[in-house]
């Protein structure tokens, strides 16, 4: 028999059905733990005691493909990246401790991947792919039958139609009141649709965890032609699960369920049409600019899934003009949300977030037409994400020389009840936090209120600020534009006066 050269597994080892049901079991057992420890309660070092049991049931399941060295590397990775989350949990701790959680699973269960650029395609497929392979994974324990295959064709779409239908109706009073509709009291009563979407989405976090699979190198070896072809092995995702047929169906429900939220949105926020009974326009249009913002992204998201160079549905003539329709329907979503926020600046004002916020959701709605670009030019994602950056880089480099102190300040004096004769009162402790960049338009705010030795008296902190600015350490063009700005308000106002 001819030697063969050793191997490496070309893919991820079929599922064995027999261990499925105890792994869903402990999935199961972690999502209720998660729930205890986080649903509705303040977050600290119970997320280091989650990430730890996490860890615990990972290497119950993976015990076999591990070997001392690498164990206890991934546990001394693991035990660096807690320290942080347990001296204090904010986000950059969080990041931490779940990069540290997912490199000390890659270094325990994927002894394969030795270079920097393989870990990070590793870690890139299982962070992309991980959370969608729990239903699927769960549906192969039976036989594919018509039934189990058209319950897999659906999965995806009634899944992320479910969730669409959610962040709808937190940003669409209308669509909250149908949804009410739909369920009875009896069951809202005993079900909480937030917690079954949360043990949903914790759900789908362990399961990679627990059921560990990566994608592994091929290794080319010679004479094989004597040796039987092993069967094919399952890909990580299956075919049914992100295939033709569910892309199809999941975009039809999707552009329908779209329809209807762009259809309310033309005909409340942009035609003024009356709403329903016991309903504002007020609580219609301040409700959910963030809320639609998340749901494009997660359309963004999909488009990039379903539509990926080279897959099954890229070319399909009947995909693609609904993959447009429907990133079209997801730009004048964007546009609805911009336009929330602007009638909720306009009472409550502007703010360095709200700004960031505008900013934010037109670098969405380029990065939607981006992907429409992408897939009608034929381009690969690499193309689509180095846009992306440019489009950033511009953005960013552009803020860096906006003045958005002075904007701030002069939008919300003119937009206020001082300047206007309506809305609210202007904020004068945020005014002085602006700095003195605030200077001119607290000026002209000092004539329109009574409270003048209150102003008066932020207005000097901020001069002697502006004086502590001037020195040449701290010396700034923008500084000394205010500056000569202030002293030629100053000496206009001197040469006003008449002599005495």
């Amino acid at each position: 028999m001819t030697s063969l050269a050793s191997t490496i597994a070309a893919d991820i080892q079929p599922i064995r059905h027999s261990s499925i049901p105890a792994k869903v079991g402990l999935a199961l057992a972690l999502t209720a733990l998660a729930d205890w420890l986080f649903y509705g309660e303040r977050i600290g070092l119970s997320l280091s005691l989650f990430a730890i049991a996490i860890a615990v049931v990972s290497v119950l399941f993976n015990h076999a493909a591990l070997d001392l060295r690498r164990a206890w590397t991934s546990a001394a990775v693991l035990v660096a990246g807690l320290v942080p989350a347990v001296e204090e949990l904010n986000p950059l701790s969080f990041l931490i401790l779940v990069a540290a959680l997912l490199m000390a699973l890659l270094l325990a269960t994927n002894p394969e991947t030795t270079e920097l650029v393989e870990r990070a395609r590793a870690l890139r497929n299982f962070i992309l792919l991980g959370p969608f392979r729990f239903f699927p994974d769960v549906l192969q324990i039976f036989n594919m039958s018509a039934f189990t295959r058209g319950i897999a064709l659906w999965l995806l779409p009634a899944a992320l139609g479910t969730v669409f239908v959610a962040l709808f109706a937190a940003a669409n009073p209308v669509i909250e009141q149908w949804v009410s509709l739909l369920n009875p009291k009896i069951i809202l009563d005993y079900v909480s649709i937030p917690r079954v979407l949360f043990w949903t989405m914790m759900l789908a976090l362990v399961w990679p965890f627990i059921h560990v699979r990566w994608r592994r190198k091929k290794v080319v070896t010679a004479d094989v032609a004597d040796v039987p072809l092993p069967p094919p092995l399952p890909p990580l995702v299956s075919a049914e699960f992100l295939g033709p047929s569910t892309i199809l169906r999941s975009l039809i429900l999707f552009n329908l369920l779209f329809a209807a939220q762009s259809i309310l949105d033309g005909l409340y926020l942009w035609g003024h049409v009356a709403l329903p009974a016991n309903m504002t326009y007020a609580a219609y249009a301040h409700r959910g600019a963030y809320p639609l913002i998340a749901t494009a992204l997660l359309a963004a998201a999909f488009v990039l899934v379903a539509m990926r160079p080279g897959g099954p549905a890229e070319k399909s003539a009947v995909i693609r003009p609904l993959v447009y329709l429907w990133v079209g329907q997801n730009v004048l979503l964007v546009a609805s949300s911009i336009l929330r926020l602007d009638l909720y600046v306009d009472i409550y004002m502007l703010t360095y977030w709200r700004i960031a916020a505008f900013i934010w959701m037109g670098l969405v709605a380029l990065g939607l037409i981006l992907i429409v670009a992408r897939i009608a030019l034929d381009r690969s994602n690499r193309w689509l994400v180095s846009a992306n950056l440019i489009a950033l880089t511009i953005v960013l480099y552009s803020c860096s020389l906006m003045n958005f102190d002075a904007f701030i300040a002069d939008y919300n004096i003119a937009h206020s009840q001082e300047g206007t004769g309506k809305g609210v009162q202007i904020d004068v402790y945020y005014l002085a936090r602006l700095g003195p960049q605030a200077l001119p338009a607290m000026e002209k705010l000092i004539p329109l209120r009574t409270d003048v030795n209150n102003l008066a008296r932020w207005r000097d902190q901020l001069v002697e600020t502006q004086h502590l600015d001037m020195a040449w350490r701290a010396w700034g063009l923008r500084t000394w534009r205010l500056q000569r700005r202030l002293d030629a308000e100053a000496r206009g106002q001197s040469g006003s006066q008449p002599a005495g």
